[in-house]
């Protein structure tokens, strides 16, 4: 009997070793109870469901209908007509594909004066068809569109949410019970995130459908007449004025979502620290640093519209660039220590690795900082900014009280990393490209009375004309936002193999994993959803490019 119990206590020490119990998966009431709650499918995802049995049943009926009416269709639901002529001309275009093909061939231009020739036509036509285009309903079309496809995603990462079971890849560092806390902290921001972007689209529906710009855009002129005795010959005043007045309407129709975000999701799980008075005292402050900054700058743009003339998408080009240069500057310098008080990193141990790991690289390290991210958040972070021979070096209270010393630096020989390889000079490149893109493309639409005319304007503000274009632009903007996002992940994984390099890679990993679960980051990302929003890689794809055994680390 005594052998028995033995060899009982042996095996349990044995399988005590083979499963610590940091990460121990034992059965437990609590946690059976929290993924309980977290598979419990509620309202919200009643009315997701609903509606998806909505679209298959509408889509369903039409399809039934098509068949059965077949041409009379249009007649009977003249709404239909466009896309009744668009399928009937399907098997035309099919048979017909050959010689579009061999016309296209025949119509390549095969020198400069051919190529000039060609591009003058398509100027034409595509002049022609500015005048032509029904504007209200393309941006309609555009920014349903765009809502469906990130609505579609959102609800694909509920999904994945509602699983209980963790994903293989995380199970061996990552417990049960902080795996259904990210899960929990993940559903109640995607709720809230749900049912703010269906509010904001209702919200840009009606303001397109209902002519509200244009109406508002009188109220002010009219408020100016009235009381300032201002005329339609203030354009950049008024302009400077609508700007005002809409930033209040907006910031009043998305308060009660910040409001239930800060004060109801993340109190819920832990993170929040604000009050209520440095809530609002950080609006007051972020309002006046709006319009204080945002006033000015956005005179001086129209201001250098109106003199440029057609060439004016370089010059705004040209001083956008400046603006956002002189605004990373500064930002660091005098605006954040309106919201966090900078302090420097005591001296010790954490100090001198910093110090040690800056020399080693030859980073220019001016200034080395600890900022009370506590005061508002329990989420952590570190970073580095300045120009040429003023760098700064930024951590969190946070990151500090979560992660030891040799963590911290890995993360902070990571930023260093994004440094080392111009990644903020490459994202600016692009941030660049992406703004002449965008005034180049206006250029074309400033002056184009149709468009105007199709949202209800009688007259042609620059400040309106823009508003309206980047409606337009939206799908383009979605496209170069998702191209941004994957080169900020290759970044990501560049700047991971360097701290890596440096000798970190367990350091790093281990810091990732630290913060991922203190943060309640996104366990059991949707590929799509991680993909097209994400600025980062995913935690799993991380570590497994850091455990690549071909990205060595130095001897030295």
């Amino acid at each position: 009997m005594s052998e028995d119990t033995s060899e009982q206590q042996a095996s349990k020490a044995e399988s005590s070793q083979r499963q610590p119990e940091k990460y121990g998966d034992d059965p437990n009431s609590a946690i059976d109870a929290q993924a309980a709650v977290i598979m419990q499918k509620g309202f919200l995802d009643d009315v997701i469901d609903g509606i998806k049995l909505g679209v298959i049943f509408i889509a369903f009926i039409t399809l039934i209908l098509a068949v059965v009416l077949g041409g009379s269709l249009p007649t009977l639901f003249p709404a239909t007509q466009p896309v009744f002529d668009f399928v009937k001309s399907l098997p035309a275009l099919y048979a017909n594909l050959p010689e579009y093909v061999a016309a296209v061939k025949e119509g390549f231009p095969r020198s400069l004066e051919e190529a000039g020739w060609l591009a003058a036509v398509a100027s034409e036509w595509f002049g022609e068809m500015l005048h032509r285009m029904p504007y209200k309903g393309c941006v309609l079309v555009f920014s349903w569109a765009t809502y469906l496809w990130e609505a579609k995603l959102d609800i694909r990462q509920r999904d994945r949410l509602h699983e209980v079971r963790r994903p293989a890849a995380i199970a061996p560092f990552v417990s049960r019970q902080a795996y259904l806390e990210a899960s929990a902290y993940g559903l109640d921001k995607s709720s809230l995130v749900l049912v703010k972007n269906a509010f904001m689209q209702a919200q840009t529906t009606a303001i397109i459908v209902y002519d509200m710009t244009p109406w508002m855009w009188t109220a002010v002129g009219d408020a100016m007449q009235t009381y300032l005795g201002l005329g339609e010959e203030y354009e950049i005043t008024r302009s400077v004025a609508y700007f005002v007045v809409a930033t209040l309407i907006s910031t009043v129709l998305a308060l009660p979502f910040d409001l239930y975000s800060t004060f109801v999701v993340e109190k819920k799980h832990g993170f929040n620290k604000q009050t209520g008075a440095l809530f609002f005292s950080d609006l007051a402050k972020n309002l006046m640093l709006t319009f204080f900054l945002g006033g000015p700058i956005l005179a001086l743009f129209l201001w250098v519209i109106g003199k440029t003339g057609s060439q004016f998408y370089l010059y705004a080009w040209a001083l956008l660039a400046a603006v956002q240069l002189l605004i990373i500057v500064i930002y660091p310098t005098f605006i954040q220590p309106m919201f966090n008080k900078f302090s420097p990193l005591p001296e010790g141990e954490l100090r001198t690795a910093i110090e040690a790991l800056a020399s080693r690289l030859g980073f220019p390290l001016k200034k080395l900082y600890v900022v009370d991210g506590s005061k508002r958040s329990s989420h952590s972070n570190a970073y580095v900014f300045g120009f040429f021979k003023s760098k700064r070096i930024v951590v969190f209270d946070t990151l500090i009280e979560q992660c030891t010393t040799e963590e911290i630096v890995a993360i902070i020989g990571h930023e260093l990393g994004h440094w080392k390889k111009n990644h903020v000079l490459r994202m600016l490149s692009a941030v660049q490209v992406q703004t002449f893109v965008v005034f180049f493309a206006f250029s074309h639409f400033i002056g184009e009375e149709a468009m105007y005319r199709s949202f209800g304007m009688e007259t042609m503000p620059v400040l309106i004309g823009f508003m309206f274009f980047q409606y337009l632009y939206q799908p383009l903007d979605s496209l170069l936002t998702f191209a941004s996002n994957v080169m900020s992940r290759k970044h990501e994984f560049e700047a991971d193999a360097f701290s890596k390099k440096l000798g970190y890679g367990k350091e790093l990993a281990s810091s990732l994993i630290k913060l991922q679960i203190e943060n309640k980051g996104n366990m059991n990302p949707d590929p799509l959803y991680s993909a097209y929003h994400y600025s980062h890689p995913p935690l799993v794809e991380r570590l497994n490019a850091i455990n690549d055994p071909e990205v060595a680390p130095k001897t030295e």
